[in-house]
This record gives structure tokens, C-alpha cells and sequence, in this order.
């Protein structure tokens, strides 16, 4: 589509390709033409024309889409231009108050990027960008339209204010932000609030589409308000988390108004639905108001306002049963808690009565499950809270939660078995499917139920042992109803996840000897449950029951088993010889104790404790030992054992079973403890010597199971070699034994690759054994262990398996399925981890391992690249997936410390030189851009950069110039990343680079007896960066940009190559030093000026490690003196940069 457009046809054409058409490759072509008109000279003209005589609000859309991306350029239009382009908006809007809503948004969005990017400019002595609160109040004055569009206009510019736009010097967004919140905010928001107070003074007229637009414009100016990045924490918004609202301390009068509250709440009870959830947002913001802001009699007045408000509306529920309502409501109880701690509360009068209010609320909110879940999360996180600040209150005033918690743990409970019958006959969508809204939820009321424990245990048992009996009977009766048993079975499933739950709960809440007790009655039931469904297997089972029986085992892992059970019975803690702190103890002061006796009297403390929780612990298993005969934790380690073994055999199909089974599983061979134990049960003995397909289905390769099912094979390998290792020491042949069933599976492999290939069998083949090694590769940690491993797969039957893996990519080398896990194996072997890879001096392995990943690498780089161009979204998955984990394993490999990679070149050896070329290749197929993009990628490129170098400068330098263009421009591309990870990487990379050329160069005149070839590589840098001198003048102008004005975290790292560059182009950096200086106000000018003379005193013309240091302290000055001259602008600007604190 050609850009010159001859009349206003043809733009609205474009219109209609653009934001209504259907047709994928006109919408493409409008693009480009919408991006060749934004660079177009005629661009104005041309939006001016769509705005005026466009006949679609879509050609309006277009020009106001035109004119956002034309003023937020980097490169900013001239002042004058600005200013007649917000001047001909505002009076556009004011003319034609009647546009489509969308239309006038995309405008005064441009007016807000307009005065944001602006805000600081000065005209006549005048910052000109920052009349537009006048402007707006002249439209507050006209008619309802245009009040609506001024109060969009503050709305839309609080929202630009807010917003961190991550293209530009974050720095200057908290100048702008901070300026804008000390000068114009609390104005708009006192402006808000009167109009607010208006609306409420006159007759509402809801039925007035106008007036309700009005009021909802206003309510979301004020969230916009209180929703401000006070002081640039710049928190994570799509996480409610529960955070405390920064409120300026010049904000205080207007929240020490009794008046400002009950504004908010009479809205909410004035307003319809769609509006009095605006109010209640406001309120929750309200509600979530720093503590600091108040004295101590303020804050609990503060506070009787807000419980007041709270039962008012917990009296006059009607609104709440509008989801919209209900939610922002829930979300506001739930800040109440956050904010104020419960011996406040209980101190205020209404709190018996409002604490039973919200405890009706919450019962009725549980039992209609149904309505708006994700709400519940908010009631619960408000009990939890509550029920955990018990132990701590030391209010003599009744907390009534005892009363009240119990309650809220039954209405839970009987809620959610009442809720399967329905679930199950109306074919609704079961809340169990939702494992991490259940998880979120069970996790919250483990604390809850705790609270007088012995109700709700009570309750358990009885309706455990009533729907035990029922399943019984469904599963004797010969004519059982499939219903009837879907109900029964997904009672039991909730029943066991609640077990689960309470028993958890103790490590959250204050035991004694009961409740360890009543944890074993419970603990039974579930016991013997799972023996009942397991010798019922395969015909008797349920996927929902055997998810909760996992959830609950794992529970009792964590409270009552291994390593946590030798944690809370451990009879003494290390004493300190000389001197020990003791626990503190409600209501007492913390008081250091010192001496022998005290030492002594301690010990006997610590020994009576240890010993009552030893005999906590214990009681758990009385019960269990009377009726299952499980006396302690290693009666229930071969409970767990033989569940896993079952599990695995039986539900091989299915997979969240497997997996959840799987992570049990390594989740117990984790501790050193448990490890010991688990390798005497028998059923552990039975896995370490059939681990195959026959015995665990899972492990096979039908049809029956996708691809991405193999995963859960890492980590049963992974737990199993674990196991393997306890006793294996240096037992070759235990170990031989153990691999033999990956070792047939590779020999069946390799006969079908040399007969007749079938090649989707040889595929699933590989991927399982490609997932199991690297599982166990992953266990081995010692030189001893992972050497067996390499002899297996590289050594003894060298050279028959990983060349095969190779043929694998090399022939499937499109299908990431495939090559995806063995290129992961290969980065697992190359690790070096608790230098496991420390080979023998007379051993040849990191070579002959180093060759066969170079082969790998070299096949899977020469493949990919053939794949041609991909769209976006296959561009990650198919092609740099696996060119981050080339990187990755040859990262690993170069700073390994196991290879000397001199031999390659001294005998002839390519195979060094072909990974590297392999390297190059692979990067110049990634744009600059999705180097950056994907972190994954730039997580492994860069550390990789960095590697090579710090050892290998001579491939940097025989680099070809585009090439090496290319590295030196993602390396000052990555300096401005804001991943730390990233941009310290490259100041390492660009320090060696610069301390190269630097002494090379100091090194010229001195004439030593050099090596020729390091002598011509340093000649090749020198050339390639006279050829190019802006590469390094634009990286110290980026790191000097970095220090002066961004937030830097790395300031050590910016620090070492930035004085290098100073060294080898002083000329510019004093460029750069009069350009900073003379931008400022004369006053700031002998100051900055002193700044840059301090920076390089005492710094000396050389790199030794004593000059960089006392760069690095000189520039870490430099920083907070700079930042504290340029935090205010003098007279112009009142103090308020505050990006330097």
C-alpha cells in the first residue's frame, strides 16, 4: 500500500484495513503504511485532516494514534510544535464534546504523554506544559460533557504520571512522577472530592446516562490518585499483595477528615452497582493508608471510622450481592488486617459486633461456593491473619475469635462436601480442578483451623467416618449407582485434603499433647483409606482421591517425618560459650543473660523443651500404632514407599498422578536423614532394580503418552539415583546393574538405527533417555559418582552413545520435543558442579567430552540455521530455545576448568574452532532486539560473552569487523538492560575488551620481547576501533548516563571498564563532562565541576587493581554528590528528585 495518499478516501480506507478489517494481509500492509505516515513530513497534515473531515470515528482513532507516537519519540518535536498540537486538541475536545468515548481517550492520551514528556521545559521563564490544570478547570466550568472530558483529561494524566515507561532513564520518570505528586496532586484530588461532594448534595438522577458518566469519571480519578507510586516502588500490579499505601505526609488533613470517609461510603450506598464498586475501590486504597501518617489517637480514630463504615454495610448487605461489590469488599476487610494489628482492633468500640457481622458474612459467603470464588481468598487471608496474631495480643480486651474461627473452619468444610453433589448432578465445574485456588485456600485455612483444634477435629472424624461408611457400602452394593459413587468419592477427596490441611496447620500454630493426638485419630482414617483404594486398584480408583491423598502425605511429611521430627525433638541447641540470648516470652522483654549459671540453667530450659517436643511428636503415632501398628516415622516412610511404588505401577496413564507422585517422591530423598532410612524398606530396593516399562508403565513409550509426559522421568531419575548413591561408593558393578535397562533401551536404539528405522518408536526412545539421563547426571555431585556415569555413556562404550544422541539432532533437529532434552542432557554433563568434572592428570575425558559436545553443538547450529525465517511466535520454541542452551552447555564447558583448550590448536584439533565458528553463526541469526527479549537467551549469551572474553581475546579480535560490530553493540545494547544479571555481565565482558586494547597500547612504545601473534591481535582491536570510534564513545556515554542518572545496582561493575575508557578516550570524556556541566543553571555549574575533579583525583594513568579501587570509591562519591546537586532545579523547582536516595 503506497504511502502517498491523494484525498481522504484512501486514509479512511486505511481506517477500515487497520481497526475493523478481516483480512489478515491488508491489516499488515495498514500497519506499515500507519508507521511510513507517522515518519511521513505530512503527518500532521494528515491527522489534521482525518480529525476534521473524517467521516468514521475510526479515521479520529487513526490520526490521535498517529499523533501518540509522533510526540513520544525519543527525538522530541520542537516546543512550539508541542504546544499548538495540545492547543488544537483541547480545542478540538471542547468542540466536539460528543465523540465516540475511544476517540477522546486516544486524544487526551496524547495530551498526557504531551505534558509528561514536557513537564519540565521552560519557556519565558515558565513551565509551559504545566498549564493544562488550568485548561482543564475552564471545561469543569461548561457544560456535563465537558466536565466529563476535564475530568478524563486529570484522570488519563495521573495514569501517564504513574506509568514507567521502560524505554527511558528511569530516573527521569521519578523526577517527573515525584514533581507531579509534590505540586498537582493533592490539588486534583482535593478537585475530585468536592465534585464528589457535589454530586452527593443534589438529587441523584440515576436514570441520567450523563450524570452516572460523570460521577464514574470522577471515582476513577480518585483511585488513580490513591493508586499513585508515591514513592517509586513501582510494585508488581497484577499481584494483590495486600501492600500499604505510601500517603504523603501533606495529604494528612484531608485523611484526618472524618468527612472524606463517609463521602466514600454514603456513595457506596447511594450509587448503583457499577459505581459503588468504584467507591468501594477507593475505600480499600483508604483503608491500606500508611500507619506513619497518624499519631497513635489518630490512627485508632481512623480506624473507628472504618469499622463503622464496615457495619454499615455488613448491616445493609443489599449491595454486596453484586460480584463487583462483594469482591472489593472482601479485598477491604482483607487490608483492614493488613494494616492494623488485632490489639488495635479489639480495642475499638464496635468490634463485637462487627467481628460477628463479618463472621456471618464469611459463613455465607462460604456456603454459596458458587458465587465469585476468588473473592473467598480475601475473607480467608482476613481469618488467617486474625487467627495467627493470637499468640501475640496483649490486649486484655476479648479477641471473641475463638467463638468466631471455628465457625468459619466448619462453614468451610461442610460447604465444600455440600458443593460435590451439585457440582456432580448439574455438571458444573468442579472447584477441585482448580488445584491452586484449592492449594491458596488450604493453605490459608490450616491456620484458621487450628484455633480451638478439638471442635474441628470433632467434626472431621464424624463426617470422615460417616462417608467412609458410605463409599463402603456403594463399593459392596452390586447395583451402586455411578452417581452416587462420583459424589461419595469427591467427598472423600475434600475430606482428605482437609486432613491434610489440619494436620499441616500444626507447624503454623501453638500444639500440645491433645492435638498431636487428635492429628493421629485423623491421620488413621486416611491411612485406611488408602490401603482400601489401593487393593482395590485397578478397578477401584479415583484421580481427585489419589491427588488428595498425595496432598496429605506430603503435609505429613513436612510436620511429622525425617528431618522435620529431628528438628522439633532435637534436645539441644548450640550454646554460645560465652554468652546467650533467651527466647523471648509473651509480654517479657528480651534480656542477654551471661555467666556460667545462666549457661547452665539454659542447657536444663533447652533439655525439658526438646524433650516435651520429642514427646509431642510421638503422641501422633499412639493412635496409629494401636490401630495400623505404625509405631514412628519409619513405619510411615514404608507407608509412603509402597503408596509411591503403587501409584506408579497402577496410574502409569495418568499423568498429574505421576508427576504430583513423582515430586513426593523427590521430595523425600532430598534430606541426608530420610535417604538413610529410605534405602533399608523393601519397596525402595524393588525400584532401584526394576525401573522399567513392565514394572512402571510410565516409563514406556506407546502412543498412550505425549511428549511433554516424559518430563516427570528427570525426576523420578534424579530421587532414584539419589537413593542409589547412599551406599554405593565405589561399587562400578552396583551401578552397572542399576543402568542396564537405559543401556538395553540404547542398544535396541542403535539396532534400529542400522536396520530398519522406524522412526517415531527410535524418536519417543531417545527423548526417554535423553530425560533419564539427565536426571541422574543432575544427582551426581562427586567425582567418584559422576565418573561411573561418564565411563557408562562416554568412556567403556565410547564411541556408541552420544553419537547417536547427535544423529537424533541432526535428523530431528525441527521438533524442540526432541532436540530440547538432549541438548539439556549435554548442558547437564558439561557442568562442573562440586567440581565433580576434576578429572585425573593422565585422563583424557574433558577433552573427549568437550569433542563430543563441540560435534553436537556444530550439527545442531549447521541444522537450525537451515529452518529459514519463522513467524514470532515460533521463532523462541523452534529456534532460540535451543541456541540458549548451546550457549548455556558451552558456558559451562569454557569455565569448567577441565579442558586446556591450548592442546586443541597445538595438535591440530578443529574442534574447538568449529564450536566457536558454530557460536558466530548461531548469534548472527538473533536480532539485537530478541537477544534482549528473551531472557532465557540473554541469561545465557552474555555469561557465555563474558567467558569468552576473559580467556579467549584472540577469537574477539580475529572476529571479522561486521561480527565484531555486532558483539560490541549487544554488549552497549545490554548495558541499559534492567536485568542485573545482563548488564553486570557486560561490564565484565566490555572490561576485558577495553584492559585488551588499553594494554595493548601502553605496551606499543615499550618494545618487549612480545609473542607476534598477541602483538597482531591487539593491531587488529586497535585498527577496528579506529575505524569505529563511536562504539566505545557510545558505551562510556551509556555507563556515565548510568551512574549520573538511573538507578544503578551494579555501581561496582559499571565502575571497572568505565574508567579504562576514560583512560583510552580522554579527549570525549571531557566532552561529555562540559555537555553535563553546561546543561545546567550557572550556581550547579562549579559544582558538577567539582564533582568530575574529585572523580579523578588520585586516579593515575594505568588499570593496576589499587588505581581501579580508588576509581570505584572516587566514583561512588561522585554519584550521591552529583545526585544531590542536581535534585533540585533552584529557584525554578522545589527540592523533589528523589531517584538518588
Amino acid at each position: 500500500m503506497a504511502l502517498h495518499f491523494q484525498n481522504l478516501a484512501e486514509l479512511e480506507a486505511l481506517c477500515t484495513h487497520l481497526y475493523i478489517g478481516t483480512d489478515l494481509t491488508q491489516r499488515i500492509e495498514a500497519e506499515k503504511a500507519l508507521l511510513e505516515l507517522i515518519d511521513s513530513p505530512e503527518c500532521l497534515s494528515k491527522c489534521q485532516l482525518l480529525l476534521e473531515q473524517g467521516t468514521t470515528s475510526y479515521a479520529q482513532l487513526l490520526a490521535a494514534t498517529c499523533l501518540s507516537k509522533l510526540v513520544s519519540r525519543v527525538n522530541p518535536l520542537p516546543v512550539e510544535q508541542r504546544i499548538d498540537i495540545r492547543n488544537y486538541i483541547l480545542n478540538y475536545v471542547a468542540s466536539q464534546p460528543k465523540l465516540a468515548a475511544f476517540v477522546i481517550q486516544a486524544l487526551i492520551q496524547v495530551i498526557a504523554k504531551i505534558t509528561k514528556l514536557g513537564w519540565f521545559e521552560i519557556q519565558k521563564d515558565q513551565f509551559v506544559f504545566r498549564e493544562i490544570i488550568a485548561d482543564v478547570k475552564k471545561f469543569l466550568q461548561g457544560t456535563v460533557e465537558h466536565c466529563i472530558i476535564g475530568v478524563i483529561i486529570l484522570s488519563e494524566l495521573t495514569q501517564e504520571m504513574n506509568l514507567v515507561d521502560y524505554s527511558r532513564p528511569s530516573a527521569k520518570h521519578r523526577k517527573i512522577a515525584t514533581s507531579f505528586r509534590d505540586t498537582s496532586l493533592k490539588d486534583i484530588l482535593v478537585l475530585a472530592c468536592s465534585l464528589l461532594k457535589e454530586v452527593l448534595a443534589k438529587p441523584l438522577n440515576l436514570q441520567d446516562q450523563c450524570q452516572q458518566n460523570l460521577v464514574m469519571q470522577v471515582l476513577k480519578l480518585v483511585l488513580n490518585c490513591l493508586n499513585f507510586d508515591f514513592i517509586g516502588s513501582s510494585a508488581d500490579e497484577s499481584a494483590d499483595d495486600l501492600c500499604t499505601v505510601q500517603i504523603p505526609t501533606t495529604w494528612r488533613t484531608i485523611f484526618l477528615e472524618p468527612e472524606t470517609l463517609d463521602l466514600f461510603f454514603n456513595l457506596y450506598h447511594s450509587l448503583p452497582p457499577l459505581l459503588s464498586q468504584l467507591a468501594l475501590s477507593c475505600l480499600v486504597q483508604f483503608a491500606s493508608t500508611r500507619r506513619s501518617l497518624f499519631s497513635s489517637p489518630e490512627r485508632a480514630k481512623y480506624l473507628g471510622n472504618l469499622i463503622k463504615g464496615v457495619k454499615r454495610i455488613l448491616e445493609n448487605p443489599q449491595g454486596l450481592s453484586d460480584p463487583g461489590n462483594y469482591h472489593e469488599f472482601c479485598r477491604f476487610l482483607a487490608r483492614l488486617k493488613t494494616n492494623y494489628q488485632l490489639g488495635e482492633l479489639v480495642m475499638v468500640k464496635e468490634y463485637p459486633e462487627v467481628i460477628r457481622l463479618i463472621a456471618n458474612f464469611t459463613i455465607t459467603s462460604l456456603q454459596h461456593w458458587e458465587f465469585a470464588p476468588n473473592s473467598v481468598h480475601y475473607l480467608l487471608t482476613l481469618w488467617q491473619r486474625m487467627v495467627a496474631s493470637v499468640p501475640f495480643l496483649k490486649s486484655t480486651e476479648p479477641h471473641l475469635l475463638d467463638t468466631y474461627a471455628p465457625e468459619i473452619t466448619k462453614a468451610f468444610i461442610t460447604s465444600r462436601l455440600e458443593s460435590v453433589a451439585i457440582v456432580v448432578r448439574d455438571h458444573l465445574d468442579d472447584p477441585l480442578d482448580d488445584t491452586a485456588t484449592v492449594f491458596q485456600q488450604l493453605e490459608q485455612l490450616c491456620t484458621v483451623s487450628r484455633c480451638e483444634y478439638e471442635k474441628t477435629c470433632t467434626l472431621l472424624v464424624q463426617l470422615f467416618d460417616q462417608n467412609a461408611q458410605n463409599y463402603q457400602k456403594l463399593l459392596h452394593s452390586a447395583s451402586g449407582l455411578t452417581v452416587d459413587m462420583a459424589i461419595q468419592e469427591g467427598r472423600l477427596a475434600w475430606l482428605v485434603y482437609l486432613v491434610g490441611t489440619v494436620v499441616g496447620g500444626r507447624l503454623t500454630y501453638t500444639s500440645t499433647y491433645e492435638h498431636d493426638a487428635m492429628d493421629g485419630e485423623l491421620s488413621c482414617r486416611v491411612f485406611q483409606l488408602i490401603s482400601l483404594m489401593d487393593t482395590g486398584l485397578p478397578q477401584c480408583s479415583n484421580e481427585k482421591i489419589e491427588l488428595a491423598v498425595l496432598w496429605f502425605l506430603d503435609q505429613f511429611r513436612k510436620t511429622y517425618v525425617g528431618d522435620q521430627l529431628q528438628r522439633t525433638s532435637k534436645m539441644v541447641k548450640q550454646v554460645h560459650p560465652l554468652e546467650r540470648t533467651p527466647k523471648k516470652h509473651r509480654g517479657e522483654k528480651s534480656v542477654v543473660l551471661t555467666g556460667p549459671r545462666v549457661r547452665v540453667t539454659a542447657c536444663l530450659e533447652e533439655i525439658a523443651e526438646g524433650k516435651q517436643r520429642s514427646q509431642l511428636s510421638r503422641q501422633v503415632y499412639a493412635r496409629m500404632s494401636e490401630v495400623l501398628g505404625i509405631t514412628d516415622d519409619n513405619h510411615v516412610l514404608e507407608t509412603f514407599m509402597t503408596k509411591i511404588v503403587t501409584n506408579l505401577k497402577y496410574w502409569g496413564r495418568c499423568e498429574p498422578v505421576i508427576s504430583r507422585t513423582l515430586q513426593f517422591l523427590n521430595d523425600l530423598s532430598v534430606g541426608y536423614i530420610l535417604l538413610k532410612k529410605l534405602v533399608k524398606i523393601d519397596a525402595v530396593k524393588f525400584m532401584l532394580k526394576n525401573h522399567t516399562s513392565e514394572h512402571f508403565p510410565f516409563l514406556g513409550i506407546t502412543d498412550n503418552y505425549s511428549l511433554s509426559d516424559f518430563r516427570c522421568r528427570t525426576t523420578f531419575y534424579t530421587a532414584l539415583t539419589r537413593l542409589l548413591m547412599v551406599d554405593l561408593g565405589e561399587d562400578e558393578d552396583e551401578f552397572e546393574n542399576f543402568m542396564l535397562p537405559l543401556t538395553v533401551s540404547f542398544e535396541t536404539v542403535l539396532q534400529i538405527f542400522n536396520n530398519n528405522f522406524k522412526q517415531e518408536e527410535v524418536k519417543r526412545m531417545l527423548i526417554g533417555l535423553a530425560r533419564d539421563l539427565r536426571g541422574i547426571a543432575f544427582a551426581l555431585n562427586t567425582k567418584t559418582s559422576y565418573t561411573m556415569l561418564f565411563d557408562w555413556i562416554l568412556y567403556k562404550r565410547y564411541p556408541t552413545y552420544l553419537p547417536i544422541l547427535q544423529r537424533a539432532v541432526e535428523r530431528w533437529y525441527g521438533e524442540p520435543a526432541c532436540t530440547t532434552p538432549i541438548l539439556k542432557l549435554l548442558a547437564e554433563l558439561m557442568q562442573n558442579r562440586s567440581q565433580r568434572l576434576n578429572f585425573d592428570v593422565s585422563s583424557p575425558n574433558g577433552i573427549l567430552l568437550f569433542r563430543e559436545a563441540s560435534k553436537m553443538i556444530c550439527t545442531y547450529g549447521n541444522q537450525i540455521l537451515s529452518l529459514g525465517s519463522l513467524s514470532k511466535d515460533q521463532m523462541y520454541p523452534m529456534k532460540l530455545k535451543g541456541i540458549s542452551i548451546c550457549y548455556s552447555a558451552l558456558k559451562s564447558a569454557l569455565c569448567g576448568n577441565y579442558v586446556s583448550f591450548g592442546v586443541f590448536k597445538l595438535y591440530g584439533d578443529n574442534h574447538f574452532d568449529n564450536v566457536l565458528q558454530a557460536f558466530v553463526k548461531m548469534l548472527l541469526s538473533v536480532s539485537h532486539c530478541d537477544l534482549l527479549q528473551y531472557r532465557k537467551l540473554s541469561q545465557s549469551y552474555y555469561p557465555l560473552l563474558e567467558c569468552l572474553t576473559q580467556d579467549h581475546m584472540s577469537f574477539i579480535t580475529n572476529l571479522e569487523p561486521p561480527v565484531l560490530l555486532y558483539v560490541l553493540t549487544s554488549i552497549s545494547e545490554g548495558l541499559t538492560t534492567l536485568d542485573t544479571v545482563v548488564s553486570s555481565s557486560c561490564c565484565i565482558s566490555l572490561d576485558y575488551v577495553v584492559t585488551y586494547l588499553y594494554k595493548h597500547i601502553a605496551k606499543e612504545g615499550k618494545k618487549p620481547l612480545r609473542c607476534r601473534e598477541a602483538t597482531q591481535a591487539g593491531q587488529r582491536l586497535l585498527h577496528f576501533m579506529q575505524q569505529n570510534p563511536d562504539v566505545l564513545q557510545q558505551m562510556m556515554s551509556v555507563l556515565m548516563n548510568t551512574i549520573v542518572f538511573e538507578d544503578c545496582r551494579n555501581q561496582w561493575s559499571v565502575s571497572r571498564p568505565l574508567l579504562a575508557l576514560i583512560l583510552l578516550d580522554e579527549k570525549y570524556f571531557s566532552e561529555l563532562r562540559a555537555s553535563l556541566i553546561n546543561s545546567q543553571s550557572l550556581p550547579k555549574q562549579e559544582v558538577l565541576a567539582q564533582c568530575f575533579r574529585n572523580l579523578m583525583e588520585g586516579v593515575e594513568q594505568n588499570l593496576s587493581v589499587k588505581n581501579r579501587d580508588r576509581f570505584t570509591q572516587n566514583l561512588s562519591v561522585f554519584r550521591r554528590d552529583v545526585a544531590e546537586a542536581l535534585r533540585c532545579d533552584g529557584s525554578t523547582e522545589p527540592c523533589s528528585l528523589d531517584m538518588m536516595s
